[in-house]
């Protein structure tokens, strides 16, 4: 009788074990992360730091400033494509902040408007080892290979600064941005163009922590 009871009892244990086990499995399915593609154009309001939008509206509105300003006429007189190389852009807030990004979407807006050139000074070692791989590895027809002294210089500098404000009071947080941008020609030093673009958000923390 003993037995019998021993072997219900455990059969009843293994039964249990058995519905935990499926319990937590069905948890852990319903908590299981779903990716979805977004707008990468929307507006991204997570928080305050800098965001994409904040990118986006920085590029859109210096393009725009630069391409409409009464400078363009002195910049690319007659229809010309000046050549520019543009400087990193210096952060000046206390995040953490890719400047690369928002130079990379304003190089390229200038140049699909089909205004502007540009040359890469980042690239310039890589440049010079192939010109020097074609020139002097006997590898290359010297027919074909590229020409040193061929390159053009830039005429005018692309830069930038990107500098914040953020204060806090209780429970809500104010960032102010601020975006500078300045285009100067190489030779005279001169500033021909600059442009301004400011951002506030503000966070007001719940009540309830939320």
């Amino acid at each position: 009788m003993n037995l019998i009871l021993a072997n219900k009892l455990k059969t009843s244990a293994s039964t249990a074990l058995l519905a935990v086990a499926a319990l937590g499995l069905l948890g852990l399915s319903g908590c299981a992360s779903k990716v979805e593609y977004g707008d990468a154009t929307g507006v991204e309001t997570v928080n305050t730091d800098f965001g994409s939008s904040d990118l986006q509206m920085i590029a859109e509105k210096m393009v725009d400033d630069l391409l409409s300003s009464p400078a363009m006429r002195d910049i690319a007189p007659n229809g010309e494509r000046p050549i520019l190389f543009i400087e990193s852009i210096k952060n000046k807030t206390i995040e953490h902040i890719d400047t690369e990004s928002i130079t990379d979407t304003i190089s390229t807006k200038l140049l699909n408007s089909r205004r502007f050139r540009f040359v890469d000074m980042s690239r310039m070692d890589a440049v010079q080892k192939q010109l020097d791989y074609q020139r002097n590895s006997g590898l290359v027809d010297e027919t074909k290979a590229a020409q040193m002294g061929r390159q053009l210089g830039a005429k005018f500098m692309l830069y930038g600064n990107l500098a914040s404000i953020t204060k806090s009071a209780g429970s809500t947080r104010d960032v102010y941005y601020k975006f500078t941008l300045k285009l100067s020609n190489i030779e005279s030093g001169i500033v021909e163009f600059q442009s301004e673009k400011e951002i506030r958000k503000t966070r007001k923390k719940s009540l309830f922590g939320g």
